[in-house]
C-alpha cells in the first residue's frame, strides 16, 4: 500500500475545527477510475471554509480540502487516461466532500478529469486554478452578452483577490480598460502593473445604498465579492451593459430594485465553474493555454507547501490574500 501526506481538518473535542498534516494510506481514498498524484493545487477561499468547518462546503469531517489539483495519473482505469498523462482536476465534489488537492494523491472519476494543455505547464495551470478558470468564465460571459473594448470601462471588484486578479490581467490583454476595486489601498501599485488603469477605492462602491441608480461609470463588471457591493456596482452599470458575478465574500445577500434592469437594460449573468460541462472547462481551459494565456503568472503567486498552508489559510479568511497561493505537493 502507498502512504502519501496530507493536510487534514477535523473537529475537536469542543467542537473547534483544526487542520494537521497527516500520513494517509491511498487504500482510504474514495472510488474512482484515476489514482493521481498531485504535484501542485492552489488555495481558494471555499478551501478555506472548508478547512474551517463550513458544512455549507463540506458535510464530512475529518476531510482533506483542494477544490483543485494537477498532477500525473499513475492508474487508470478509464480508457481515455493512460498511466503518466499529466491533468487537470477542479471543481465537482473534489475538495469539498472528495478528498481533495491537499493531498499528495487524489482519486477521482475520469469525467471529472481533463489532459493538461499544451500551452500550459501544471505549475500554470495552478496559479490560474478555479480562480483563473472563473475569471476567465466572467469574460468570455460578457462578451457573449455584447462587451467589447471600445465600448468603455470595466469594472472588477475584489481586484487583489485570486478571481479580480487574473480577471484585471486578462481584460487588459484583451484591450479593455479596467477599473480594480479594492479595500486594499496599499495594492494599487501592483493593480496598475496588472493592468488597471484605474483603482477605485472600495468605499466608493459602499455608499449610494439609499438610491435606486447611480451615475453610470461602468460599460461591464467582473463582480467576485456580492452582497451590498454588487447592488451599488448594477445600479452604476452603463445601458444595456453586462456585471458577471461569480463570489460572495462580501456577503451572499444583496437588495436591489429592478430599475437597473427596466431603465438601463443591465443584464446580471451568474458564473458557476464547479458543476460547469466537462467539455466547456476543457474549451475554457484550451483558451487559456493560447490565445488568453496571460504572460508573467508567477507575479501573481505565493508558492507554500503543505506545512505553511494552515497560515496562508488564515490569511485568506482574514481578506489579507493577494494575489494566488500555489501549495507544492511534492
Amino acid at each position: 500500500m502507498t502512504s502519501f501526506t496530507a493536510l487534514q481538518a477535523a473537529p475537536d473535542a469542543q467542537g473547534h475545527f483544526a487542520m494537521q498534516i497527516v500520513d494517509r494510506d491511498v487504500a482510504d481514498l474514495p472510488a474512482g477510475e484515476l489514482l493521481i498524484r498531485v504535484r501542485y493545487s492552489s488555495l481558494n477561499f471555499k478551501d478555506a471554509l472548508s478547512a474551517t468547518g463550513q458544512r455549507g462546503v463540506s458535510k464530512h469531517y475529518p476531510h482533506t480540502p483542494g477544490i483543485d489539483a494537477a498532477g500525473v495519473v499513475e492508474h487508470s482505469s478509464a480508457a481515455e487516461f493512460t498511466e503518466g498523462d499529466e491533468v487537470i482536476v477542479t471543481g465537482y465534489d473534489l475538495g469539498m466532500n472528495t478528498a481533495g488537492g491537499f493531498g499528495q494523491y487524489i482519486r477521482v472519476p475520469a469525467s471529472w478529469a481533463i489532459k493538461r494543455p499544451q500551452g500550459l505547464s501544471l505549475r500554470e495551470a495552478m496559479i490560474l486554478g478555479t480562480a483563473g478558470l472563473t475569471a476567465a468564465l466572467c469574460v468570455d460571459k460578457l462578451e457573449q452578452a455584447g462587451l467589447e473594448p471600445q465600448n468603455g470601462p470595466v469594472l472588477v471588484t475584489g481586484a487583489t483577490g485570486g478571481v479580480g486578479s487574473i480577471a484585471v490581467m486578462l481584460l487588459n490583454s484583451l484591450g479593455y480598460q479596467v477599473s480594480a476595486a479594492t479595500g486594499k489601498a496599499q495594492q494599487g501599485d501592483m493593480l496598475k502593473r496588472l493592468g488597471a488603469s484605474q483603482v477605485v477605492p472600495r468605499l466608493e462602491l459602499q455608499s449610494g445604498a439609499e438610491r435606486p441608480l447611480l451615475r453610470e461609470q461602468w460599460n461591464g463588471a467582473v463582480d467576485t465579492v456580492g452582497g451590498d457591493i454588487l447592488c451599488n456596482v448594477l445600479k452604476a452599470t452603463r445601458y444595456g451593459g453586462s456585471v458577471a458575478c461569480c463570489g460572495l465574500t462580501a456577503g451572499v445577500d444583496f437588495q436591489a430594485s429592478v430599475l437597473p434592469f427596466i431603465l438601463r437594460g443591465v443584464n446580471l449573468l451568474g458564473v458557476d465553474s464547479v458543476e460547469l460541462p466537462l467539455v466547456v472547462k476543457a474549451s475554457m481551459w484550451d483558451r487559456l493555454s493560447l490565445q488568453w494565456k496571460l504572460p508573467n503568472l508567477e507575479a501573481l503567486a505565493t508558492e507554500v507547501g503543505l506545512n505553511e498552508l494552515p497560515a496562508a489559510i488564515e490569511r485568506i479568511l482574514q481578506g489579507e490574500q493577494v494575489g494566488r497561493v500555489l501549495v507544492r505537493l511534492d
